[in-house]
């Protein structure tokens, strides 16, 4: 699930995670069902400024993301994604997501998982969003 054949040349990559999450048990959730349930390459980061620049130094399939972050908020890390790499998909995960707040308050996800996260959804949701962005990458 989380290796795929590029270009019909046998060359196999791993799609790659940032996750950005400061809570220890819920990061380590994140990274164990991304990387071992479905094969991602994943890194973790709890500073929101690393995550930044490491979305600007590297490449990344998807960055999945707390809302709740010390030092910046959840809308000012998406806000600076979005000028750093407007193509990058962001899951944004948070128990505060989705009560009642209208989306366009909480900034510009592709999509917003509620916690407690279930297995299946989260791994449906990072298949569904790299898939998007691998599809519409140049050839």
């Amino acid at each position: 699930m989380g290796v795929r054949e590029i270009g019909g040349t046998g060359e196999v990559i791993r799609a790659r995670i940032l996750v950005v999450e400061d809570d220890p048990e819920a990061a380590l959730f994140l990274v164990h069902v991304l990387a071992n349930r479905c094969r991602f390459e994943v890194i973790h980061t709890a500073d929101p400024v690393t995550a930044l620049r490491l979305a600007v130094d590297e490449h990344w399939d998807l960055v999945v993301t707390d809302l709740d972050l010390p030092g910046m908020t959840g809308p000012e890390l998406l806000g600076a994604l979005r000028q750093l790499a407007p193509a990058l998909p962001v899951a944004v995960v948070s128990a505060h997501v989705l009560d009642g707040a209208p989306a366009g308050l909480l900034g510009p996800a592709d999509r917003y998982l509620e916690k407690p996260l279930r297995v299946d959804q989260l791994i449906a949701t990072a298949t569904a969003l790299i898939g998007r962005g691998r599809d519409n990458l140049p050839t």
